[in-house]
């Protein structure tokens, strides 16, 4: 039996079950099997050092690579049409390797200005301390990335949707600007995932994704991963995946791999779901503004048409005195979970105080930065995570919270 798959013409499908895998050789077993074997037997004249290593060869030493990490790897690669990938034990580590092998002292990037919370609170000061240059922008306005390059710009790092504020960077765009400046550009594409959106495709050098969120699915397993160009990952592998030590866990990549064989599925579900508590929230009398790229009230919506095939389940909204209503629905609400995180089959809310967030996380260095961020967040935010329940069960649960 031939178990060769043309991926090039298979449905999204197909590939989220099916790429990265195939029967095992030894025991013709159909599901992957989870190797959590540290070491392997090598040959004598193997090496000690990863400096002769090359992506396609045997197993050494699980930290340099891993039999079931690879076969996720290969299974992302297929869903981002990518030529490879690095996994990494969670969304930072992987985000720390790419911004450690793309910049040295001396060098400059431009970051999106708000972003996932961890990267940008790395960048205020952990990084310019390595005598980086940070310049943190507005993507969305593309002559504030314009400005912002240097002769010493190295990488463009922007996240679109960006989290918490939902709002949308134009990829192929800033792609453009970026590789006109002598510079390559990241993407987390984490809130968009390969459902709605590839930026390679569009022009980006590397796609960055939190494997916790979406593609695993069930929260219930960290991961990160870098997806690109050989040319560019196998010395990351090198440099920083294996130096550094940030190596995913066989365990957690099976758990991985078993949340993308639902993915697409899963997705429109989500886009469903959020669709219908969009809409609901934005006729609620207690609400006064909801963000979410699916619906015609969104500021970017055309741009979200364009860019994103699937609106994806993470909204916004804001009510009034935030700190009191997120009292209320910790208390009061019995389907959707008071807690952080995203992207998990159930549904999660979780308040965001523009005050303290703008303390320890974003840092706008101009009235029209801070104008975006109340735009869209106000004093406040509720991130609202719809996940797979019956959506109806969902609304009627905010009505009795919410009141």
């Amino acid at each position: 039996m031939s178990h060769t798959i043309n991926f090039q013409q298979a449905g999204e499908q197909t590939k989220a079950v099916h790429a990265g895998e195939r029967p095992d050789p030894a025991t013709n077993a159909s599901a992957p099997n989870i190797v959590m074997s540290t070491t392997y037997v090598v040959d004598a004249g193997t090496t000690f050092s990863v400096e002769g290593l090359e992506e396609d060869d045997r197993w050494i030493y699980t930290r340099w690579g891993n039999p079931t990490v690879r076969q996720l790897e290969e299974k992302l690669s297929v869903l981002e049409e990518a030529e490879t990938a690095v996994a990494f034990a969670s969304g930072m580590a992987a985000i720390s390797a790419l911004l450690l092998h793309c910049l040295k002292a001396g060098d400059h990037a431009v970051i999106s200005d708000v972003a996932y919370a961890a990267l940008s609170e790395a960048t205020n000061e952990m990084i310019p301390a390595l005598n980086i240059g940070i310049t943190k922008v507005d993507t969305s306005d593309l002559e504030a990335v314009r400005a912002a390059l240097r002769p010493n710009t190295r990488l463009v790092y922007v996240e679109t949707p960006c989290n918490p504020l939902l709002r949308l960077t134009d990829i192929e765009a800033v792609a453009k600007l970026a590789h006109g400046a002598g510079a390559l550009l990241a993407v987390d594409s984490t809130f968009a995932t390969p459902a709605a959106t590839k930026p390679l495709s569009l022009g980006a050098d590397f796609v960055v994704h939190s494997l916790t969120k979406y593609l695993g699915g069930h929260g219930d397993a960290l991961g990160g991963v870098i997806l690109g160009g050989k040319a560019d990952l196998t010395p990351l592998r090198k440099k920083t995946a294996i130096r550094l030590g940030g190596t995913l866990s066989p365990f957690n990549a099976w758990l991985i791999l078993r949340g993308i064989a639902t993915f697409p599925l899963r997705m429109r579900v989500h886009q469903e779901n959020a669709l219908a508590v969009a809409a609901y929230l934005e006729r609620h009398p207690g609400v006064k503004q909801v963000a979410y790229p699916g619906l015609p009230s969104h500021p970017q919506y055309e741009l979200a048409r364009r860019q994103m095939h699937n609106f994806s389940g993470i909204l916004t909204f804001q009510t009034e005195d935030g700190p009191a209503m997120a009292r209320r629905l910790a208390e009061k609400l019995r389907i959707i979970h008071y807690a952080v995180s995203l992207g998990h089959h159930r549904s999660l809310v979780f308040y965001l105080n523009s005050r303290e967030l703008l303390q320890s996380s974003f840092r706008f260095s101009t009235p029209e930065q801070l104008a975006s961020w109340n735009a869209f967040a106000g004093d406040g935010v509720f991130r609202l995570s719809v996940g797979l329940e019956d959506a109806r069960d969902l609304i009627a649960d905010l009505e009795q919270a919410i009141g």
